[in-house]
Protein backbone atom coordinates (compact mmCIF):
# COMPACT_ATOMS: atom_id res chain seq x y z
CA UNK A 1 0.00 0.00 0.00
CA UNK A 2 1.21 3.31 -0.85
CA UNK A 3 2.41 5.71 2.01
CA UNK A 4 0.37 8.91 3.23
CA UNK A 5 1.90 11.28 2.95
CA UNK A 6 2.38 13.70 6.08
CA UNK A 7 -0.39 16.21 5.16
CA UNK A 8 -2.72 13.60 3.34
CA UNK A 9 -2.61 12.50 6.92
CA UNK A 10 -3.31 15.58 8.89
CA UNK A 11 -6.37 16.18 6.49
CA UNK A 12 -7.61 12.43 6.75
CA UNK A 13 -7.69 13.00 10.41
CA UNK A 14 -8.74 16.90 10.40
CA UNK A 15 -12.06 15.72 8.26
CA UNK A 16 -12.55 12.87 10.55
CA UNK A 17 -12.43 15.07 13.67
CA UNK A 18 -14.56 17.48 12.06
CA UNK A 19 -17.23 15.35 10.60
CA UNK A 20 -17.45 14.06 14.66
CA UNK A 21 -17.17 17.81 16.13
CA UNK A 22 -20.21 18.34 13.34
CA UNK A 23 -22.42 16.05 15.33
CA UNK A 24 -21.72 16.68 18.43
CA UNK A 25 -22.22 20.41 17.84
CA UNK A 26 -25.43 19.52 15.57
CA UNK A 27 -26.93 17.33 18.85
CA UNK A 28 -25.66 19.83 21.57
CA UNK A 29 -27.11 22.82 19.69
CA UNK A 30 -30.20 24.52 21.84
CA UNK A 31 -32.66 23.48 19.30
CA UNK A 32 -31.38 26.83 17.08
CA UNK A 33 -31.57 26.13 13.30
CA UNK A 34 -31.36 28.56 10.14
CA UNK A 35 -34.72 30.01 9.97
CA UNK A 36 -36.08 29.54 13.44
CA UNK A 37 -36.42 27.48 16.59
CA UNK A 38 -36.72 23.54 16.64
CA UNK A 39 -38.08 21.89 19.77
CA UNK A 40 -35.06 20.40 21.84
CA UNK A 41 -34.38 16.55 21.02
CA UNK A 42 -34.37 14.55 24.02
CA UNK A 43 -31.82 11.86 23.33
CA UNK A 44 -29.39 14.43 21.86
CA UNK A 45 -26.86 14.04 24.49
CA UNK A 46 -27.22 10.03 24.43
CA UNK A 47 -26.83 10.12 20.47
CA UNK A 48 -23.72 12.03 20.81
CA UNK A 49 -22.39 9.55 23.25
CA UNK A 50 -23.06 6.33 21.47
CA UNK A 51 -21.72 8.01 18.61
CA UNK A 52 -18.48 8.82 20.53
CA UNK A 53 -19.08 4.93 21.55
CA UNK A 54 -19.49 3.60 18.61
CA UNK A 55 -16.43 5.32 16.99
CA UNK A 56 -13.51 4.56 20.01
CA UNK A 57 -15.21 0.60 19.47
CA UNK A 58 -14.63 0.39 15.84
CA UNK A 59 -11.05 2.21 16.55
CA UNK A 60 -9.91 -0.83 19.38
CA UNK A 61 -8.92 2.51 21.61
CA UNK A 62 -10.92 2.71 25.20
CA UNK A 63 -12.96 5.52 25.88
CA UNK A 64 -10.67 8.62 27.66
CA UNK A 65 -11.53 12.24 28.94
CA UNK A 66 -9.93 14.34 26.33
CA UNK A 67 -6.70 15.80 27.80
CA UNK A 68 -6.65 19.68 28.35
CA UNK A 69 -3.84 19.63 25.10
CA UNK A 70 -6.60 18.11 22.74
CA UNK A 71 -9.07 21.00 24.44
CA UNK A 72 -6.85 23.59 23.26
CA UNK A 73 -6.29 22.27 20.13
CA UNK A 74 -9.28 21.81 19.18
CA UNK A 75 -10.43 25.76 19.99
CA UNK A 76 -7.43 26.67 17.72
CA UNK A 77 -8.22 28.30 14.47
CA UNK A 78 -4.70 27.46 12.51
CA UNK A 79 -2.56 24.24 13.45
CA UNK A 80 0.90 25.49 12.61
CA UNK A 81 2.41 22.80 10.61
CA UNK A 82 5.62 21.85 12.84
CA UNK A 83 3.59 20.27 15.81
CA UNK A 84 3.60 16.82 16.72
CA UNK A 85 0.05 16.32 16.10
CA UNK A 86 0.98 16.10 12.04
CA UNK A 87 3.64 13.52 12.06
CA UNK A 88 4.52 11.95 15.17
CA UNK A 89 1.81 10.53 16.36
CA UNK A 90 0.58 7.09 15.39
CA UNK A 91 -1.59 6.42 12.89
CA UNK A 92 -5.07 4.87 14.06
CA UNK A 93 -5.08 1.47 15.05
CA UNK A 94 -7.65 0.23 11.62
CA UNK A 95 -4.79 1.86 9.35
CA UNK A 96 -1.10 0.06 8.35
CA UNK A 97 1.58 1.21 10.09
CA UNK A 98 4.41 3.47 9.02
CA UNK A 99 6.64 1.28 7.72
CA UNK A 100 10.06 2.27 9.53
CA UNK A 101 11.73 4.29 6.58
CA UNK A 102 8.93 5.91 6.32
CA UNK A 103 8.84 6.87 10.10
CA UNK A 104 12.53 8.45 9.82
CA UNK A 105 11.63 10.35 6.78
CA UNK A 106 8.42 12.05 8.74
CA UNK A 107 10.75 12.43 12.05
CA UNK A 108 13.25 14.40 9.23
CA UNK A 109 10.38 16.58 7.82
CA UNK A 110 9.05 17.12 11.57
CA UNK A 111 12.59 18.71 12.89
CA UNK A 112 13.30 20.79 9.27
CA UNK A 113 9.63 22.00 10.15
CA UNK A 114 10.50 23.07 13.72
CA UNK A 115 14.12 24.53 12.47
CA UNK A 116 12.13 26.42 10.16
CA UNK A 117 9.45 27.40 12.38
CA UNK A 118 12.28 28.59 14.95
CA UNK A 119 13.89 30.43 12.58
CA UNK A 120 10.89 32.31 11.50
CA UNK A 121 9.98 32.92 15.21
CA UNK A 122 13.37 33.99 15.91
CA UNK A 123 13.21 36.56 12.93
CA UNK A 124 9.70 37.85 13.57
CA UNK A 125 10.80 38.54 17.69
CA UNK A 126 14.06 40.20 16.38
CA UNK A 127 11.88 42.38 14.10
CA UNK A 128 9.54 43.62 16.92
CA UNK A 129 12.39 43.71 19.44
CA UNK A 130 13.94 46.31 16.93
CA UNK A 131 10.26 48.44 16.19
CA UNK A 132 10.45 48.59 19.68
CA UNK A 133 13.70 50.10 20.27
CA UNK A 134 13.35 52.60 17.14
CA UNK A 135 9.66 53.39 18.69
CA UNK A 136 11.21 54.11 22.41
CA UNK A 137 14.46 55.86 20.98
CA UNK A 138 12.14 58.20 18.45
CA UNK A 139 9.32 58.62 21.97
CA UNK A 140 12.57 59.53 24.04
CA UNK A 141 13.85 61.76 21.26
CA UNK A 142 10.57 63.69 21.41
CA UNK A 143 10.68 63.99 25.25
CA UNK A 144 13.81 65.42 25.33
CA UNK A 145 13.07 67.78 22.14
CA UNK A 146 9.73 68.99 24.50
CA UNK A 147 11.86 70.22 26.67
CA UNK A 148 14.55 71.82 25.25
CA UNK A 149 11.92 73.78 23.33
CA UNK A 150 9.83 74.62 26.33
CA UNK A 151 12.29 75.48 28.74
CA UNK A 152 15.36 76.82 26.77
CA UNK A 153 13.70 78.14 23.07
CA UNK A 154 10.41 79.49 23.52
CA UNK A 155 11.53 81.30 26.44
CA UNK A 156 13.86 83.21 24.66
CA UNK A 157 12.73 83.17 21.20
CA UNK A 158 14.15 86.52 19.94
CA UNK A 159 17.10 85.28 20.60
CA UNK A 160 17.38 81.78 19.84
CA UNK A 161 15.16 80.92 17.00
CA UNK A 162 17.83 81.96 14.38
CA UNK A 163 20.80 79.57 15.94
CA UNK A 164 22.42 77.05 14.62
CA UNK A 165 21.54 74.35 17.52
CA UNK A 166 17.64 75.74 16.94
CA UNK A 167 18.04 75.61 13.36
CA UNK A 168 19.35 71.64 13.57
CA UNK A 169 16.33 71.26 15.73
CA UNK A 170 14.10 72.63 13.39
CA UNK A 171 15.27 70.23 10.53
CA UNK A 172 14.82 67.30 12.83
CA UNK A 173 11.18 68.37 12.94
CA UNK A 174 9.24 69.84 15.60
CA UNK A 175 7.66 67.69 18.04
CA UNK A 176 3.71 68.02 17.70
CA UNK A 177 3.20 69.51 21.45
CA UNK A 178 4.57 72.90 20.75
CA UNK A 179 4.13 72.55 16.37
CA UNK A 180 1.56 74.93 16.95
CA UNK A 181 3.75 77.85 19.35
CA UNK A 182 6.40 77.24 17.27
CA UNK A 183 4.36 78.06 13.77
CA UNK A 184 2.79 80.99 15.42
CA UNK A 185 5.86 82.62 16.17
CA UNK A 186 7.66 81.92 13.28
CA UNK A 187 4.45 83.31 11.01
CA UNK A 188 3.91 86.49 13.01
CA UNK A 189 1.22 88.87 13.19
CA UNK A 190 2.15 91.58 11.14
CA UNK A 191 -1.12 92.33 9.92
CA UNK A 192 -2.21 92.67 13.95
CA UNK A 193 -4.62 90.70 14.18
CA UNK A 194 -6.96 89.59 16.99
CA UNK A 195 -9.31 87.81 18.80
CA UNK A 196 -12.07 90.04 18.60
CA UNK A 197 -11.25 91.03 15.25
CA UNK A 198 -11.86 87.20 14.29
CA UNK A 199 -15.22 87.20 16.43
CA UNK A 200 -16.42 90.10 14.09
CA UNK A 201 -15.39 88.68 10.86
CA UNK A 202 -17.05 85.17 12.02
CA UNK A 203 -20.22 86.89 12.95
CA UNK A 204 -20.12 88.46 9.51
CA UNK A 205 -19.84 85.48 7.82
CA UNK A 206 -22.19 83.80 9.86
CA UNK A 207 -24.97 86.84 8.53
CA UNK A 208 -23.87 86.04 5.29
CA UNK A 209 -24.36 81.94 5.28
CA UNK A 210 -28.47 83.02 6.69
CA UNK A 211 -28.46 85.54 4.50
CA UNK A 212 -27.82 82.97 1.50
CA UNK A 213 -29.73 80.18 3.08
CA UNK A 214 -32.92 82.33 3.24
CA UNK A 215 -32.42 83.97 -0.04
CA UNK A 216 -32.63 87.29 1.20
CA UNK A 217 -29.66 88.77 -0.82
CA UNK A 218 -28.82 88.26 -4.57
CA UNK A 219 -25.56 86.30 -4.93
CA UNK A 220 -23.78 86.87 -8.05
CA UNK A 221 -23.01 83.90 -10.41
CA UNK A 222 -20.32 81.95 -9.78
CA UNK A 223 -19.68 82.16 -13.73
CA UNK A 224 -19.86 85.99 -13.79
CA UNK A 225 -16.58 86.54 -11.68
CA UNK A 226 -15.51 87.86 -8.21
CA UNK A 227 -15.35 91.76 -7.88
CA UNK A 228 -12.86 92.81 -5.32
CA UNK A 229 -16.00 94.66 -3.59
CA UNK A 230 -17.97 91.20 -3.87
CA UNK A 231 -15.72 88.72 -3.01
CA UNK A 232 -17.67 87.41 0.13
CA UNK A 233 -20.21 85.13 -2.39
CA UNK A 234 -17.06 82.65 -2.56
CA UNK A 235 -18.37 81.84 0.98
CA UNK A 236 -20.79 78.97 -1.17
CA UNK A 237 -17.88 77.57 -2.49
CA UNK A 238 -16.47 76.85 1.46
CA UNK A 239 -19.70 74.47 1.54
CA UNK A 240 -17.96 72.25 -1.74
CA UNK A 241 -14.55 72.12 -0.66
CA UNK A 242 -15.01 70.96 3.05
CA UNK A 243 -15.99 68.11 1.82
CA UNK A 244 -12.82 67.11 0.09
CA UNK A 245 -10.51 68.02 2.39
CA UNK A 246 -8.40 65.45 4.44
CA UNK A 247 -11.33 63.17 3.32
CA UNK A 248 -9.57 59.55 4.79
CA UNK A 249 -9.71 61.60 8.23
CA UNK A 250 -12.93 61.84 8.61
CA UNK A 251 -13.36 64.72 10.83
CA UNK A 252 -13.66 68.03 8.79
CA UNK A 253 -16.76 66.44 7.43
CA UNK A 254 -20.00 67.30 8.09
CA UNK A 255 -20.81 66.03 11.16
CA UNK A 256 -17.16 65.82 12.19
CA UNK A 257 -15.52 67.33 14.77
CA UNK A 258 -13.58 70.12 12.74
CA UNK A 259 -15.95 70.96 10.93
CA UNK A 260 -17.73 74.14 12.32
CA UNK A 261 -14.22 75.27 13.40
CA UNK A 262 -12.81 74.92 9.31
CA UNK A 263 -16.27 76.30 8.66
CA UNK A 264 -15.63 79.33 10.76
CA UNK A 265 -12.20 80.32 9.94
CA UNK A 266 -12.60 80.13 6.18
CA UNK A 267 -15.90 81.81 6.61
CA UNK A 268 -13.94 84.26 8.48
CA UNK A 269 -11.00 85.43 6.30
CA UNK A 270 -13.42 85.74 3.30
CA UNK A 271 -15.24 88.34 4.97
CA UNK A 272 -11.69 89.68 6.65
CA UNK A 273 -10.22 89.33 2.62
CA UNK A 274 -12.94 90.07 0.70
CA UNK A 275 -10.33 91.15 -2.51
CA UNK A 276 -9.07 87.57 -2.03
CA UNK A 277 -11.70 85.46 -1.14
CA UNK A 278 -11.76 81.47 -0.62
CA UNK A 279 -9.70 79.78 -3.24
CA UNK A 280 -10.05 76.40 -3.51
CA UNK A 281 -6.29 74.97 -1.68
CA UNK A 282 -7.23 77.50 1.55
CA UNK A 283 -9.15 74.53 3.30
CA UNK A 284 -6.01 72.48 3.70
CA UNK A 285 -3.84 75.09 4.75
CA UNK A 286 -6.82 76.15 7.74
CA UNK A 287 -7.01 72.77 8.70
CA UNK A 288 -2.85 71.86 9.10
CA UNK A 289 -3.10 74.79 10.98
CA UNK A 290 -6.38 73.33 13.09
CA UNK A 291 -5.04 70.37 13.68
CA UNK A 292 -2.11 72.40 16.02
CA UNK A 293 -4.02 75.79 16.97
CA UNK A 294 -7.04 76.67 18.69
CA UNK A 295 -9.45 78.08 16.58
CA UNK A 296 -8.80 82.16 16.56
CA UNK A 297 -4.89 81.42 16.73
CA UNK A 298 -5.54 79.73 13.54
CA UNK A 299 -7.54 82.00 11.77
CA UNK A 300 -4.12 84.49 12.83
CA UNK A 301 -1.81 82.68 11.49
CA UNK A 302 -3.81 81.71 8.49
CA UNK A 303 -4.37 85.12 7.36
CA UNK A 304 -0.41 86.27 7.78
CA UNK A 305 0.95 82.97 6.24
CA UNK A 306 -1.95 83.90 2.72
CA UNK A 307 -0.34 87.49 3.29
CA UNK A 308 3.30 86.15 2.24
CA UNK A 309 3.86 87.21 -1.10
CA UNK A 310 4.31 83.79 -2.77
CA UNK A 311 1.15 82.70 -1.23
CA UNK A 312 -0.64 85.90 -2.19
CA UNK A 313 0.57 85.47 -5.64
CA UNK A 314 -0.83 82.61 -5.84
CA UNK A 315 -4.66 82.80 -4.45
CA UNK A 316 -4.96 86.07 -6.40
CA UNK A 317 -3.85 84.39 -9.31
CA UNK A 318 -1.26 86.97 -10.30
CA UNK A 319 -0.22 85.16 -13.91
CA UNK A 320 2.77 87.74 -13.74
CA UNK A 321 3.98 86.49 -10.44
CA UNK A 322 3.41 83.09 -10.93
CA UNK A 323 5.11 83.33 -13.92
CA UNK A 324 8.11 84.60 -11.85
CA UNK A 325 8.23 81.89 -9.23
CA UNK A 326 8.22 79.33 -12.24
CA UNK A 327 11.15 80.67 -13.94
CA UNK A 328 13.49 81.35 -10.90
CA UNK A 329 11.92 77.44 -10.13
CA UNK A 330 13.08 76.48 -13.39
CA UNK A 331 16.99 78.52 -12.91
CA UNK A 332 17.59 76.10 -10.05
CA UNK A 333 16.40 73.01 -11.90
CA UNK A 334 18.25 73.48 -14.36
CA UNK A 335 21.36 73.60 -11.74
CA UNK A 336 20.22 70.98 -9.61
CA UNK A 337 18.38 68.10 -11.71
CA UNK A 338 20.10 68.89 -15.75
CA UNK A 339 19.29 65.31 -17.17
CA UNK A 340 15.80 65.57 -15.69
CA UNK A 341 15.58 69.00 -16.69
CA UNK A 342 16.35 68.25 -20.37
CA UNK A 343 13.84 65.34 -19.87
CA UNK A 344 11.01 67.49 -18.79
CA UNK A 345 11.59 70.08 -21.54
CA UNK A 346 11.62 67.44 -24.42
CA UNK A 347 8.57 66.61 -23.13
CA UNK A 348 6.94 69.73 -22.50
CA UNK A 349 6.06 69.53 -18.68
CA UNK A 350 6.10 72.77 -17.07
CA UNK A 351 6.20 73.39 -13.42
CA UNK A 352 2.48 74.56 -13.69
CA UNK A 353 1.32 71.46 -13.96
CA UNK A 354 2.87 70.22 -10.75
CA UNK A 355 3.76 73.09 -8.51
CA UNK A 356 0.39 74.74 -8.46
CA UNK A 357 -0.96 72.04 -6.61
CA UNK A 358 2.03 72.14 -3.85
CA UNK A 359 2.43 75.63 -3.56
CA UNK A 360 -1.67 76.04 -3.32
CA UNK A 361 -1.89 73.53 -0.53
CA UNK A 362 1.66 73.66 1.32
CA UNK A 363 1.74 70.22 0.45
CA UNK A 364 -0.51 68.92 2.99
CA UNK A 365 -2.71 67.35 0.21
CA UNK A 366 0.01 65.67 -2.02
CA UNK A 367 2.30 64.60 1.08
CA UNK A 368 1.25 62.68 4.35
CA UNK A 369 -0.01 64.41 6.72
CA UNK A 370 3.12 63.79 9.23
CA UNK A 371 5.56 64.45 6.00
CA UNK A 372 3.59 67.51 5.18
CA UNK A 373 3.93 68.78 8.81
CA UNK A 374 7.65 68.31 9.06
CA UNK A 375 7.78 70.08 6.12
CA UNK A 376 5.52 73.30 7.23
CA UNK A 377 7.85 73.40 10.21
CA UNK A 378 11.47 74.22 7.82
CA UNK A 379 8.83 76.52 5.57
CA UNK A 380 8.02 78.26 8.83
CA UNK A 381 12.16 78.80 9.42
CA UNK A 382 13.35 79.21 5.92
CA UNK A 383 10.24 80.73 3.85
CA UNK A 384 8.84 80.32 -0.11
CA UNK A 385 12.36 79.26 -0.62
CA UNK A 386 11.94 76.11 1.28
CA UNK A 387 8.25 75.36 -0.54
CA UNK A 388 10.47 74.88 -4.44
CA UNK A 389 13.67 73.61 -2.90
CA UNK A 390 11.52 70.84 -1.21
CA UNK A 391 9.80 70.63 -5.29
CA UNK A 392 13.71 69.92 -6.56
CA UNK A 393 13.91 67.41 -3.61
CA UNK A 394 10.74 65.43 -4.82
CA UNK A 395 11.87 65.48 -8.28
CA UNK A 396 15.42 64.17 -7.21
CA UNK A 397 14.43 61.49 -5.30
CA UNK A 398 11.64 59.89 -8.29
CA UNK A 399 14.47 61.24 -10.66
CA UNK A 400 15.40 57.31 -12.33
CA UNK A 401 11.33 56.59 -12.26
CA UNK A 402 10.75 60.11 -14.36
CA UNK A 403 13.14 59.98 -16.41
CA UNK A 404 11.78 56.91 -17.99
CA UNK A 405 8.31 58.44 -18.30
CA UNK A 406 6.24 60.39 -20.90
CA UNK A 407 4.56 63.88 -20.41
CA UNK A 408 1.37 61.79 -19.40
CA UNK A 409 2.94 59.24 -16.78
CA UNK A 410 5.05 61.73 -15.43
CA UNK A 411 2.37 64.62 -14.70
CA UNK A 412 -0.24 62.04 -13.34
CA UNK A 413 2.88 60.71 -10.93
CA UNK A 414 3.77 64.21 -9.78
CA UNK A 415 -0.12 65.39 -9.30
CA UNK A 416 -0.35 61.47 -6.84
CA UNK A 417 2.61 61.31 -5.15
CA UNK A 418 3.08 57.40 -3.59
CA UNK A 419 1.62 57.32 -0.18
CA UNK A 420 4.27 55.86 1.56
CA UNK A 421 6.64 58.27 0.76
CA UNK A 422 9.36 58.29 3.61
CA UNK A 423 10.37 61.15 5.70
CA UNK A 424 13.98 60.41 6.15
CA UNK A 425 14.69 59.73 2.69
CA UNK A 426 12.93 63.10 1.28
CA UNK A 427 14.64 64.86 3.72
CA UNK A 428 18.14 63.77 2.24
CA UNK A 429 17.36 64.63 -1.06
CA UNK A 430 15.97 67.87 -0.23
CA UNK A 431 19.24 68.44 1.62
CA UNK A 432 21.33 67.57 -1.09
CA UNK A 433 19.82 70.25 -3.26
CA UNK A 434 21.56 73.48 -3.86
CA UNK A 435 19.39 76.56 -3.85
CA UNK A 436 22.10 79.04 -5.11
CA UNK A 437 22.76 79.42 -9.15
CA UNK A 438 25.97 81.50 -10.34
CA UNK A 439 26.12 83.17 -6.51
CA UNK A 440 23.08 84.19 -6.34
CA UNK A 441 20.29 82.95 -3.90
CA UNK A 442 17.12 82.48 -3.98
CA UNK A 443 15.71 85.81 -3.31
CA UNK A 444 18.02 87.51 -5.55
CA UNK A 445 17.51 85.19 -8.61
CA UNK A 446 13.53 85.80 -7.93
CA UNK A 447 13.42 89.11 -7.80
CA UNK A 448 15.86 89.33 -10.80
CA UNK A 449 12.97 87.94 -12.72
CA UNK A 450 10.96 90.23 -11.41
CA UNK A 451 13.16 92.91 -13.23
CA UNK A 452 13.14 91.26 -16.17
CA UNK A 453 15.23 87.54 -16.07
CA UNK A 454 14.28 86.35 -19.86
CA UNK A 455 11.10 83.60 -18.90
CA UNK A 456 10.31 80.57 -20.55
CA UNK A 457 8.10 80.55 -23.31
CA UNK A 458 5.66 78.73 -21.92
CA UNK A 459 2.57 79.95 -19.85
CA UNK A 460 -0.03 78.86 -17.06
CA UNK A 461 -3.08 79.55 -19.52
CA UNK A 462 -1.39 77.33 -22.22
CA UNK A 463 -1.50 74.40 -20.06
CA UNK A 464 -5.29 74.47 -18.43
CA UNK A 465 -6.57 72.02 -20.60
CA UNK A 466 -3.94 69.61 -19.79
CA UNK A 467 -4.51 70.71 -15.82
CA UNK A 468 -8.00 69.86 -16.11
CA UNK A 469 -7.31 66.85 -17.30
CA UNK A 470 -4.37 65.55 -15.05
CA UNK A 471 -5.60 67.12 -11.80
CA UNK A 472 -9.27 67.11 -11.72
CA UNK A 473 -10.50 65.01 -9.46
CA UNK A 474 -14.50 65.58 -9.49
CA UNK A 475 -14.62 66.89 -13.20
CA UNK A 476 -13.86 70.69 -11.56
CA UNK A 477 -10.85 72.52 -12.58
CA UNK A 478 -7.98 72.64 -10.16
CA UNK A 479 -9.04 76.35 -9.55
CA UNK A 480 -12.44 77.48 -8.91
CA UNK A 481 -11.43 81.34 -9.01
CA UNK A 482 -11.99 84.10 -11.69
CA UNK A 483 -9.68 84.49 -14.42
CA UNK A 484 -8.12 80.66 -14.17
CA UNK A 485 -8.90 79.28 -18.02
Amino acid sequence: MMALSPVLLFMDRNLLARKQSARLDKHSDLGWKLFGKAPLRENAQKDSKRIQKEYEDKAGRPSKPPSPKQNVRKNLDFEPLSTTALILEDRPANLPAKPAEEAQKHRQQYEEMVVQAKKRELKEAQRRKKQLEERCRVEESIGNAVLTWNNEILPNWETMWCSRKVRDLWWQGIPPSVRGKVWSLAIGNELNITHELFDICLARAKERWRSLSTGGSEVENEDAGFSAADREASLELIKLDISRTFPNLCIFQQGGPYHDMLHSILGAYTCYRPDVGYVQGMSFIAAVLILNLDTADAFIAFSNLLNKPCQMAFFRVDHGLMLTYFAAFEVFFEENLPKLFAHFKKNNLTPDIYLIDWIFTLYSKSLPLDLACRIWDVFCRDGEEFLFRTALGILKLFEDILTKMDFIHMAQFLTRLPEDLPAEELFASIATIQMQSRNKKWAQVSGHCVLGFPQRSWQVARSGRTLHKVLSEDGAPLKEVPGWK
